[in-house]
């Protein structure tokens, strides 16, 4: 019998390198302890060779709102095993939610048309490429699972039993030594409900993560038993529940982001870097803004992005910080914004322009009468200020003359489609935010497009609270406090 290769480990020992292993990832993966106890077991198996023969190294479904934390996970382990979070095999599953599309992953067997033309996704090569001369275990993340049509769970079963997958051109690709993730956010919105039982209006007594925990847990144990046949839950080796983040966890995510932020600059500008100070009030700020129970700290990395990273690069391009100097990052609470100070506070450096104290402006193009009206009531006891169009050529003209701060498109409109609309809308106003509504699908470039301008698709029919939190986490912070 063909003898087993040697699993190749950390330089270290291994006992040594799995000892801290839950310490070092929960440092990098904020608040979910539990998460981690659960995965780095299966290390340990690995690293001792005593991992199950036939069948990946460990399968694992990781549930919970968004925002906490599920895909950082998997990065987390790449860093830690390979030096790198890109070290990882990452299928977004929303680019298979049509049959076949799902080809694409194995490749077109012979005799069909552009066998020989069309690459499949997952190959042993692509599989090997994500290791390194450190381990030779190999991350594969299957994002937002529950998007994939049926085919790609059916075709996932042979996987997960005998860590085999079949291309169509007969080859095979063997997952032994693979940790498998899927990501999902099933049960999502009951997880909302049951941390905000007032149908929609916030409690002023803050859940205990302690007493929520097991009710969310069995809220997505049974979202995940109504979504997947038996034989596929059978298969995973923990499901695991992440836990919606506290102040505590956010603070301290705020910290990694700044860190991240300062070491970037220390490496890129090397001799020409500078000491960044950001004060207790412009954290509470950040915080304030880029935080929520609901989008968890997804919309923090962002806020960081706009009120410091872009302001530290407009004054580095004008030459106004010099070399080892710091700048301090101060709240202005007057204007509720952000000032960068150069030096011992010596003088202003870069100050935003104060935000107007007039109602933030909201187009909505719809050529629903309805749903416009009902909109409007809404955004109005929010202290906003709607715009309505129910066409293209409309929308333009109110664009022009109202200059609003947000844009909610339908995607079907009698003279065009909300994506190209919103492509125009970005184009002549780049910090416009925009919002997609749709009841059907969009297209696979649409798709992208949005993705990558950051444009949220609503899918219809959706709830108010859904448009209401997508604009309060994007709109000007006066918003924010109005609402």
């Amino acid at each position: 019998m063909a003898e087993t290769p040697a699993v190749r480990i950390p330089q270290n020992d291994p006992r040594e390198a799995t000892n801290d292993l839950i310490t070092v990832l929960s440092q990098k993966v904020v608040g979910q302890p539990e998460a981690m106890s659960v995965i780095v077991p299966y290390l340990d198996m690995y690293f001792a060779e005593l991992s199950p023969q036939g069948r990946p190294a460990g399968i694992f479904l990781l549930l919970g709102p968004t925002g906490t934390g599920k895909t950082r996970t998997v990065e987390a382990l790449a860093e830690v095993l390979h030096g790198s979070a890109a070290k990882v095999l990452k299928i977004n599953c929303g680019e298979f939610q049509m049959e076949h599309e799902v080809a694409k992953l194995i490749g077109a067997p012979p005799g069909y048309v552009g066998h020989r033309e069309s690459q499949p996704m997952l190959t042993q090569a692509r599989l090997d490429g994500v290791v390194s001369e450190k381990c030779d275990l190999s991350l594969v993340l299957f994002d937002e699972i529950e998007k994939a049509a049926p085919t790609l769970t059916r075709l996932l079963l042979g996987v997960l039993d005998r860590a085999i997958l079949q291309l169509g051109d007969n080859t095979t690709v063997n997952f032994e030594r693979s940790f498998v993730f899927l990501t999902s956010n099933l049960g999502a919105r009951k997880m909302m409900e049951a941390m905000h039982p007032g149908l929609g209006f916030q409690t002023s007594v803050e859940h205990e993560h302690s007493d929520i925990g097991p009710k969310l847990k069995g809220i997505a144990l049974a979202a995940v038993r109504k979504m997947f046949s038996p034989e596929f839950v059978n298969r995973l080796d923990a499901i695991i529940t992440y836990q919606p983040l506290d102040t505590e966890s956010f603070a301290r995510i705020l910290d990694q982001h700044i860190a991240e932020l300062q070491e970037h600059v220390n490496t890129r500008l090397g001799a020409r870097c500078f000491q960044i100070e950001v004060t207790p009030e412009s954290r509470e700020f950040l915080l304030r803004h880029g935080t929520s129970e609901e989008f968890g700290a997804r919309e923090l990395k962002r806020t960081v992005h706009r009120h410091l990273t872009q302001p530290l690069a407009t004054l580095v391009a004008r030459g106004h910080i010099e070399a080892g100097s710091r700048v301090c990052v101060e709240f202005t609470a007057g204007e509720e914004s952000l000032a960068l100070r150069t030096g011992p506070g010596t003088g202003v450096a870069y100050v935003p322009a104060p935000q107007t104290a007039q109602q933030p402006r909201v187009l909505i193009v719809d050529d629903n009468h309805d749903l416009l009206g009902f909109l409007e009531q809404h955004l109005a006891r929010a202290g906003w200020k709607m715009l309505a169009a129910e066409t293209v050529r409309q929308a333009r003209q109110l664009v022009t003359s109202g200059m609003p701060q947000a844009a909610l498109l339908d995607y079907l409109l009698p003279d065009g489609n909300g994506v190209e609309l919103a492509l125009q809308l970005r184009r002549e106003n780049p910090r416009m935010h925009v919002i997609i509504m749709t009841g059907g699908l969009l297209s696979l470039e649409e798709e992208h497009l949005c993705r990558e301008l950051d444009f949220p698709v609503l899918r219809k029919p959706f709830l108010t609270s859904d448009v209401m939190q997508l604009l309060r986490s994007r709109l000007a912070p006066s918003s924010s406090a109005r609402a």
